[in-house]
């Protein structure tokens, strides 16, 4: 393995690490779907927001940064799929857009649009946000409708020439008529929803709201783990797109999912202990008094997401592929910027375990401050 496809592969490994916390950090939307079926009261609803209101920006700054760093390693992915796929990226950016404005301004004086208006909100983001990301994603194993002509990058001579163009007029939207992408939705927005309920048992002293969510999580973990399952057998049971080592030129391969974890036996094990710890966290919350379940839920679903993500790009795989044109699928290969591009923000990227501790620095200090009664609400917003 040369310089330039050990970058490749050490890009792709930081992409998939920051959406799979982004998945984790998910909880927040999971914990705002829930606001009206565990807020019942004015007051449990103020220490629901308020609880999550104190986490939802590192949820919001993970996914900037995850499509900053996808830009930045892959642009032709970033360039396909968010100048294509359009419909799709323009409502999951919208379902955070009034997020941020509901946190802001949610509790300020002089709100003409009312708090129930932005409660509105942030029960819409918090059920679409992950939806839309769980099939947005399902379409790195399902493909989607595109096509790419390499010859025009770098064509200053013809305005109008594309590097890529999406086939149909649906821009994006046509993923949800593959059962497997809307399984994975449907298993993301339940796993935030569970994340969501694990982290207020943890999060708020307060019995009640504990009760309610231990009692949901009895319904909800078991229906997450079904359409996980939907979703992992249908991949690993289908056939994938695979590039050839010298040449690059795609193929339909059968099993190529499957065979990738056995070909890779660190990605499985990660994958098959991700799936473990996650059961235990959901065993935690429904069975046990145990407040920690959190923390095996999240750990979880952070390397299984991890390990799927990394199943889709390494060993030779088209981590999204053409439906329209199998030659046109995108490799970690045939889509990643430059050597020296990649060299140099390899460098930046050992700045990366300081974010991290910041991240869990700041969790930690927001985790214990809890503000006095109307001040929180005239600075925070919420």
């Amino acid at each position: 393995m040369d310089t330039f496809e050990l970058l490749q592969h050490y890009w792709w490994f930081l992409v998939s690490l920051l959406g799979a916390l982004l998945v984790f950090l998910l909880f927040v939307q999971g914990g705002q779907s829930l606001l009206y079926r565990f807020g019942r009261t004015a007051e449990e609803k103020e220490r629901i927001v308020g609880s999550l209101g104190r986490k939802w920006e590192l949820t919001f700054t993970t996914l900037v940064t995850f499509g900053g760093a996808f830009f930045a390693s892959f642009p032709l992915f970033y360039s396909t799929s968010f100048g294509g796929a359009f419909y799709v990226w323009m409502a999951i950016l919208l379902v955070f857009v009034v997020q941020a404005v509901s946190y802001e301004y949610r509790a300020k004086a002089g709100n003409f649009l009312g708090m129930k208006t932005y409660d509105a909100f942030l029960f819409i983001n918090g059920c679409c946000g992950p939806l839309l990301i769980g099939v947005a994603v399902g379409t790195f194993f399902t493909g989607a409708n595109f096509a790419v002509d390499t010859a025009n990058i770098g064509n200053t001579q013809a305005a109008a020439a594309t590097v890529s163009h999406w086939t149909t007029p649906w821009r994006g939207l046509e993923a949800v008529l593959d059962y497997r992408n809307l399984a994975l939705g449907i298993a993301v927005l339940l796993l935030a929803r569970a994340l969501g309920m694990l982290y207020l048992i943890n999060d708020l002293d307060d019995e009640t709201i504990r009760r309610r969510a231990r009692r949901e999580l009895r319904i909800e973990g078991p229906a997450f783990v079904l359409f996980f399952l939907i979703f992992l057998v249908s991949i690993l049971c289908s056939a994938g797109w695979a590039a050839e080592a010298g040449t690059g030129v795609i193929s339909i391969e059968p099993y190529k999912y499957l065979r990738n974890l056995l070909e890779m036996p660190a990605v499985l094990i990660l994958l098959l202990a991700g799936v473990a710890a996650v059961l235990t966290g959901l065993i935690k919350g429904i069975f046990t008094d145990s407040r920690k379940g959190i923390w095996f839920a999240g750990a979880g679903t952070v390397a299984t997401v991890l390990a799927l993500l990394l199943t889709a790009g390494w060993n030779g795989t088209a981590y999204y592929p053409s439906l329209a044109d199998m030659q046109s699928s995108l490799t970690i290969r045939n889509s990643s910027s430059s050597l020296f591009t990649l060299q140099v923000m390899s460098w930046v990227s050992l700045l990366i375990p300081f974010v991290v501790a910041y991240i869990w620095y700041a969790w930690r200090s927001l985790a214990r401050k809890e503000p006095a009664e109307g001040a929180a609400v005239e600075k925070e917003g919420y």
